[in-house]
């Protein structure tokens, strides 16, 4: 990197609008995802529903039904065990020569290691590499506690501790910021690449502003009332396939919708996403508290996000070892849609580092 880099170029917001949520107050985030998710899922469902529906017991018993869960990946599928919660999975595949690469999803309400499968398809057996599921998600277990980023952290720290010897890491949207705290924790992180990550926008305000006041608390509690009938909309197939569709350029991967809805038909799937949608596993400045603190080197790929923004990427550019590469016609997602672009500026971050 230059001591006088190149100035990255913006996303074509004229091309396609920016579809990023607003800051606004508790009560008016509770009442849209309330009635605007009940809404979409209404109308999504009412263009998809058969001539003969099913009765509306048996409608309310496939509702309730779980699955077991199928792995997300090819690899073996390992659990650490983290004190005062439980197991955590992450699947394992230790052929290949080389520094150890770990995988992690974004967090949303259907987070799970399939989000990372192009990457794990393309990187297993020439190198050991191991995707982590977060707590509350996936295949880690899912009990009704507090999720904070703390833990999230703790998760990965203890991939890293198993695994004991250095690592590059991959995150993906909100799972960077946790990426960047594990990072400032544990030295065996020697690189970091970090996919549409989140807190690279002004610090928030509104509902993501979880240091704030409560942090969170009212409306994870306002949100929390109504868990079960919003996330029995959040998780239907029409509801999945809408908000994936905001991360894809072109169509929904058909795998990663399918996954989708096993991951969150599993007991428990509901607690870990309300703290999500709270705000509280957000920093509320993670630029100052995480990324600007960084010393390792760090990859950024970016272009679209209909979720996060990329204000600050100029300025974190600037730090030493830290450059950013545009994977222009993508949405937030870019490995699903454009893997060689992706791999090949992930081959040359890695390959110039010593």
């Amino acid at each position: 990197m230059t001591s006088e880099p190149t100035r990255l170029p913006a996303p074509d917001r004229a091309a396609r609008p920016r579809r990023s949520l607003p800051a606004v107050t508790a009560r008016t985030l509770t009442a849209a995802l309330l009635v605007g998710g009940l809404a979409l899922g209404t109308a999504a469902l009412a263009q998809t529903a058969t001539p003969a529906p099913a009765p509306a017991t048996a409608q309310a018993a496939d509702a309730d039904r779980t699955v077991t869960l199928r792995p997300a990946l090819s690899g073996e599928r390992r659990y650490l065990t983290i004190p005062n919660f439980g197991r955590v999975a992450y699947y394992a595949d230790d052929r290949g020569q080389g520094r150890p690469l770990i995988l992690t999803s974004s967090v949303n309400a259907a987070a799970s290691a399939y989000e990372m499968k192009p990457l794990w398809d393309a990187y297993v057996g020439t190198r050991p590499v191991y995707a982590l599921e977060w707590p509350g998600f996936g295949s880690s277990d899912r009990p009704d506690v507090t999720y904070t980023k703390e833990l999230m952290t703790a998760a990965l720290n203890a991939l890293i501790e198993r695994l004991n010897t250095d690592v590059d890491v991959v995150g993906l949207s909100l799972g960077s910021e946790f990426v960047a705290r594990a990072a400032l924790l544990d030295r065996r992180v020697r690189s970091a690449a970090l996919i549409s990550p989140s807190g690279l926008g002004n610090p928030r305000g509104g509902t993501q502003e979880a240091a704030a006041d409560d942090g969170g608390q009212q409306l994870y509690n306002r949100l929390n009332a109504f868990s079960t009938p919003l996330y029995a909309v959040i998780r239907t197939r029409p509801s999945i396939q809408y908000f994936l569709s905001r991360s894809f350029r072109g169509p929904v991967d058909g795998g990663l919708i399918d996954y989708s809805l096993d991951t969150t038909r599993q007991p428990g799937a509901k607690y870990a996403p309300i703290y999500f949608i709270s705000g509280r596993l957000f920093t509320a400045d993670a630029y100052t508290d995480l990324y600007s603190r960084l010393s390792i080197p760090t990859l950024v790929l970016y272009d679209q996000d209909g979720f996060v923004s990329f204000d600050r990427l100029q300025e974190f550019t600037l730090r030493s070892g830290a450059r950013a590469v545009r994977i222009e016609g993508t949405d937030g997602l870019p490995h699903f849609e454009k893997l060689p672009e992706v791999r090949a500026a992930l081959d040359a971050f890695w390959a110039a580092q010593p």
